[in-house]
């Protein structure tokens, strides 16, 4: 073999090195973190990326050095299957690759361990009598003329409605759909429209929700009361997990080691949209 033939040969691998070096990084897994997300579910996510989720998912796109990418669709039924297991038309691409919002346990895919810990909260506008409830059992120990007139607002088939029925205050449910089919419905409004302008006098509702839209009442005052762990038979704290594909398991182990070593950064993140963060691990969240 001559010199001018094994310097072409040479050049010839690392050609082919550096190409297939490319093309490996450009993969949707290597490059892009593509998540899924709903448009307009604060504060969760919104398309404007102001959402908790948002953060921390800008957050893990960049201590990858990856670019971030979102497909939006409203987080309800066909959620998974239009988003993280539906392909862009005509490519092998999928439309996103980490949902940020599943239980521990989801079945649809592979689950990450839980970023984050929270649980049911009330809350109630403060100078309207309520004053005196500081744990959720205060609420029992208010005079009886006072408790028959409450009304108060709980998504059904969720844990607060199971509290009601537990303490015989079922008669003073006002019950609201947590998925209605409007896309530009959000669980917020229960507080932010019902609570903050008096057509409920308590909600009961998932404690992130609780926390962020209370500080956004236009000056209207509200107290939130979270649930915390109890031996009564009903579940009230959570873990939220991300996802992936089934398969995924080097990107779910990436996932995770970013979870361990951006703690400090999660939990500032959450305690700017006023999450109440449990610590006692609990089971799922469906």
């Amino acid at each position: 073999m001559t010199y001018r033939t094994t310097v072409a040969l040479l050049v010839s691998l690392l050609a082919s090195s550096a190409q297939a070096q490319t093309t490996s990084a450009s993969g949707p897994e290597q490059q892009v973190l593509r998540v899924c997300q709903d448009p307009n579910n604060l504060p969760m996510s919104d398309r404007q990326e102001h959402g908790y989720e948002n953060k921390i998912a800008e957050l893990f796109a960049k201590k990858l050095g990856w670019k971030l990418e979102h497909a939006w669709w409203p987080q309800r039924m066909g959620f998974i299957r239009n988003t993280l297991q539906a392909k862009i038309p005509d490519t092998d691409t999928y439309k996103c690759d980490v949902v940020t919002s599943v239980s521990p346990n989801f079945e649809m895919g592979l689950a990450t361990k839980p970023y984050l810990t929270s649980t049911y909260a009330m809350a109630y506008v403060k100078g309207k009598g309520l004053d005196s409830i500081h744990v959720p059992e205060d609420v029992l120990k208010l005079d009886q003329t006072t408790r028959k007139k409450l009304r108060i607002g709980i998504f059904t088939g969720t844990p607060a409605a199971d509290w009601l029925i537990k303490n015989d205050l079922s008669d003073l449910m006002v019950s609201y759909q947590l998925q209605t089919g409007d896309p530009d419905q959000y669980p917020g409004q229960i507080i932010e429209n019902d609570l903050a302008t008096g057509k409920l006098d308590i909600a009961i509702a998932w404690g992130p929700i609780v926390g962020y839209f209370a500080k956004r009442t236009n000056g209207v005052p509200i107290e939130v009361v979270p649930f915390q762990f109890r031996n009564d038979g009903i579940q009230y704290g959570f873990g939220i997990a991300m996802g992936v594909r089934h398969g995924q398991r080097q990107l779910r182990d990436q996932l995770n080691a970013l979870i361990d070593s951006s703690q400090p950064e999660i939990r500032a993140i959450l305690e700017e949209y006023s999450v109440p963060i449990v610590s006692t691990p609990p089971a799922t969240k469906s």
